[in-house]
């Protein structure tokens, strides 16, 4: 078995390698291998991002610098090895230029070497793990990180009388890196912190949450992944947490604007730190809210969405910056200091670190009409990742 591992491995090595002297760069197509959890527990992060790849093919057209942008969707379920084993074929068997995609962090983490050997930009559109951008020379991230969003948390925690605090955060990389970012800054304005981590996959909140409730903290500070909100809301209402004064708090994952609908008016008051509202106001949202919701009948768009749509237009932009060429490291400097307006406001990709810097507001989750949104009434502008800048 290990000689046959050591033969795979060193055949996938040689196709891989064999791709760098493709017809990347003359190629009139440039194929992108977008991959995504489509089904599973994670799928309406994919189902958000197809759709705004979709919206921004439409908007603008698949030609840009002078090539035509071809989209490969592949279904990852959410599990590593398919990521990566499809992330290969892709590379080999369909000689896609960039892969892009990457709903969650360990997806991302195990197409990083792949993009790597092939030298093909790696754009992550969701997964939020801060250190993901160092995984590889040739990731770029559209999303955000959770860091980001976390440390103003603790700021507005600590400026609004809140001194004790109960973190619930799911067990992997963006929620340790939720909780540790707003644990220590919190920490270090002189609040305390108890924190405890559920189960990544088929999670209950309901013992942690028990736990909160003997606790009494002044807030709870959450974190789960996209799509998963409602679930926790359920349990947070059935443990009487609404009722027993312990404000929400958190990045903006919990308060999901896919979901936030179906939660019900439980959400009402929550406070989240995070890049991107449904409500934004501003006219490029505005009309891409109208846009997505126009494609796609009874689904609002999420930073999930936004994140997709963004992607998209990096690859777009840094195409036509090269006039067209798309060999992997001209496109990845081509990205590099990229900025312009999206629906969430001004962005940069860092030409440091690779990562998005962007504005992060503090909103309030309202009901407007009939409907639920997270309405912003603070804003801390043109963040970076808080991990990176200290290095």
């Amino acid at each position: 078995m290990t000689f046959r591992r050591t033969v795979l491995k060193a055949f996938m090595a040689g196709a891989l390698a064999a791709t760098l002297g493709s017809t990347a760069q003359a190629q009139e197509v440039v194929k992108v291998g977008l991959i995504l959890p489509m089904t599973g527990p994670f799928a309406s992060t994919g189902r958000q991002i197809e759709a705004a790849v979709k919206l921004f093919l439409a908007q603008s057209g698949a030609t840009h610098g002078g090539k035509r942008l071809e989209v490969i969707l592949k279904d990852d379920t959410g599990n590593a090895d398919a990521t990566r084993r499809i992330a290969q074929e892709l590379v080999v068997n369909d000689k896609v230029a960039v892969l892009a995609g990457f709903g969650l962090t360990p997806l991302a983490m195990a197409t990083a070497p792949i993009a790597t050997q092939a030298k093909i930009p790696q754009i992550v559109m969701a997964a939020a793990t801060a250190s993901i951008t160092e995984a590889s020379p040739f990731i770029v991230r559209t999303s955000f990180t959770l860091p980001q969003a976390s440390e103003p948390m603790a700021d507005w925690a600590w400026s609004n009388g809140i001194k004790r605090v109960f973190t619930v955060v799911t067990d992997y990389g963006p929620g340790i890196d939720a909780e540790t970012s707003f644990a220590n800054k919190f920490k270090a304005a002189g609040g305390t912190v108890e924190s405890v981590r559920v189960p990544l996959r088929n999670p209950d909140f309901a013992p942690f949450l028990q736990r909160v409730s003997e606790a009494k903290p002044d807030a709870l500070f959450v974190f789960v992944p996209s799509g998963i909100g409602a679930q926790f809301m359920k349990q947070f209402v059935e443990r009487g947490l609404d009722k027993a004064g312990v404000k929400l708090i958190g990045p903006g994952d919990v308060v999901d604007d896919d979901i936030l609908n179906g939660m019900g008016d439980v959400a009402i008051g929550a406070i989240t730190t995070h890049h991107y509202s449904a409500k934004h106001d501003s006219a490029a949202n505005q009309a891409f809210v109208k846009a997505f919701e126009a494609a796609n009948p009874g689904v609002r768009p999420n930073f999930m969405a936004v994140g997709g749509y963004d992607g998209m237009r990096l690859i777009a932009e840094a195409l036509k910056a090269t006039n067209g060429d798309a060999s992997g490291e001209k496109l990845i400097a081509a990205m590099k200091g990229a900025s312009w307006e999206s629906p969430r406001g001004p962005i940069t990709i860092d030409p440091a670190t690779r990562d998005i810097i962007q504005n992060i507001y503090v909103r309030r989750t309202e009901k407007v009409g009939s409907d639920l949104f997270n309405v912003e009434f603070a804003t801390i502008p043109q963040v970076k990742d808080p991990v990176k800048a200290r290095k």
